[in-house]
């Protein structure tokens, strides 16, 4: 079992940022690949990025690309989330998972583990 849990969410507004991070325990980070999803009041679950087991590839959602960053140290167990240049439509809750594969997916349906996520709630 792994427990994810996440934090650093809150209150920004249009232009800020935020860092989000994901903490496991339970199990070694480095057997997982990292990924983190949001949703939106009345919308589905989409995802956001991943990054693979030790850290080499990274990918991306097109409303995401050059505003967000996603990294890991698997020596803290720990997964981060830099979101920059934040706009109202970055509003949600946000969630990391792990996914016991190398790349890990961009369908939410491949993860192994959820955190209960946090709120970010960006105002205009």
């Amino acid at each position: 079992q792994v427990q994810l849990v996440e934090s650093g969410g809150g209150l920004v507004q249009a232009g800020g940022s935020l860092r989000l991070s994901c903490v496991a325990s339970g199990r070694t980070l480095s057997n997982y690949a990292m990924g983190w999803f949001r949703q939106a009041p009345g919308k589905e679950r989409e995802f956001v990025a991943i990054i693979s087991r030790i850290g080499g590839s990274a990918y991306y959602a097109d409303s995401v690309k050059g505003r967000f960053t996603i990294s890991r140290d698997n020596a803290k167990n720990t997964v981060y989330l830099q979101m920059n240049s934040l706009t109202p439509e970055d509003t949600a809750v946000y969630y990391c998972a792990a996914e016991h594969s190398v790349d890990g997916s961009r369908t939410s349906s491949g993860y192994d583990y959820w955190g209960q996520g946090t709120q970010v709630t960006v105002s205009s």
